[in-house]
């Protein structure tokens, strides 16, 4: 008797209706359902692939973990050696940083620029970034800098030009004289050695130089605004505890996504609500589903009463109809998730649909993820039920 429901339900769904139209609006249905998933696989795939390519060019930016104070923007590193000594720990770089004003040849721009010590002068991830010069931090006993693309092109900068780049700040010992302001700037002259380029947002602003000019500059003869730590492979939640243990309430150790929390917390919600709107769009096109069980319901009046006749329930006739009409949501979403996963292997194996004009990757990134079907089946499968409840309880 439990069977029975869905033996019907499977009979009035392949079964053909006298009223054709009523065929064409579940066709329609179930076409729709199929379309919907396969627009939610293929999105969702497209955006992780986008979101993997940022993902991956913020490793490339950022160390596994990072040292900075709780309070204020410099310490001083003197007694964290015996801390920081793990065989966990494969590489650790002070670090200094301040946003400064810049000037090359009559152009003027802000920006960050950021020193650093020996150990990332000679191997830094921003050095398998370059797209054009050498990534060098000295020429002899010159300083030299490394800047991103979109700065280097905002001022005119080139690794083939000589003209020196002056970075300016005030003074953290003397009066600003009101008479004459620029007395009490502080400056550094370094000559660009090459330009990387990262993602947009440190292109346009990040400058990278000897941390001996930058705390000439800045006037800290010890101090650091963050320690660098590159951690073993697997590790990195590990030496975090461990440091946040050691060091204290005096420090922060920030792991790659705390140092980049609005950036990922951003995908996180751009991801959401792409999926939100794609789940509208499906349940519009739901409705047709609920139009085509309201139809069919007043075509079986006759097995319906029928059905009672016999002493069949209110329930069962009931969930003859909510079985019908999540049938055809079901079908439909099926065969949308066989066309989107196939379409979704079929892009990262060969790339079919190309990216237009210059770009990282030559073909749209998709990532196929076991959560985003997940949440499909459960989105689509959820719309399909409502649209079947609602007519089912109106007999």
């Amino acid at each position: 008797m439990t069977k029975l429901p869905l033996k019907i339900a499977l009979r009035y769904l392949f079964a053909r209706k006298s009223y054709n139209v009523i065929n064409m609006i579940s066709g329609i249905g179930v076409l729709g359902m199929a379309v919907g998933t396969a627009a939610l696989i293929i999105i969702l795939s497209v955006f992780n692939g986008f979101d993997s390519i940022v993902s991956q060019s913020l490793a490339d930016a950022n160390p596994d973990l990072v040292i900075k104070p709780s309070v204020g923007k410099v310490f001083s590193p003197e007694g964290l050696e015996s801390i920081l000594e793990s065989e966990d720990i494969i590489r650790l770089s002070s670090v200094l940083e301040e946003q400064v004003f810049l000037s090359y040849e009559n152009r003027q721009s802000l920006a960050r620029v950021k020193g650093v010590d020996a150990v990332l002068e000679e191997e830094s991830p921003l050095s398998s970034h370059l797209v054009d010069g050498a990534w060098r931090l000295h020429r002899g006993d010159l300083p030299c800098a490394v800047a991103g693309v979109g700065l280097a092109a905002s001022l005119g900068m080139n690794p083939r030009f000589v003209a020196p780049l002056e970075i300016y700040y005030p003074s953290r010992t003397q009066a600003v004289s009101l008479a004459n302001p620029s007395a009490s700037l502080r400056t550094q002259k370094v000559t660009l050695a090459g330009v990387f380029s990262i993602n947009a947002q440190l292109d346009a602003k990040l400058v990278v130089v000897p941390i001996e000019i930058l705390r000439e500059l800045l006037e800290y003869p010890t101090e650091v605004s963050s320690m660098e730590i590159w951690t073993a492979a697997g590790r990195s939640r590990t030496v975090q505890q461990d440091l946040a243990r050691k060091l204290g309430p005096s420090y922060r150790v920030l792991d790659r996504y705390q140092q980049e929390e609005s950036v990922y917390k951003m995908m996180r919600y751009e991801k959401l609500a792409i999926y939100l709107i794609l789940v509208f769009i499906v349940l519009v096109i739901a409705f047709n589903i609920y139009s085509s069980l309201r139809m069919l319901v007043i075509e079986k009046q006759g097995d319906i009463g029928t059905l009672r006749s016999m002493g069949a329930p209110e329930g069962m006739l009931r969930r003859i109809f909510l079985l019908e009409g999540w049938l055809v949501s079901l079908l439909g979403m099926v065969a949308g998730l066989v066309v989107g996963i196939v379409l979704v292997l079929l892009q990262a194996r060969f790339g079919l649909v190309p990216m237009p004009g210059d770009f990282l990757v030559s073909a749209y990134p998709v990532v196929l993820k076991a959560s985003d079907v997940f949440w499909t089946v459960a989105g689509v499968a959820g719309i399909g039920f409502l649209m079947a409840y609602l007519p089912s309880r109106q007999l």
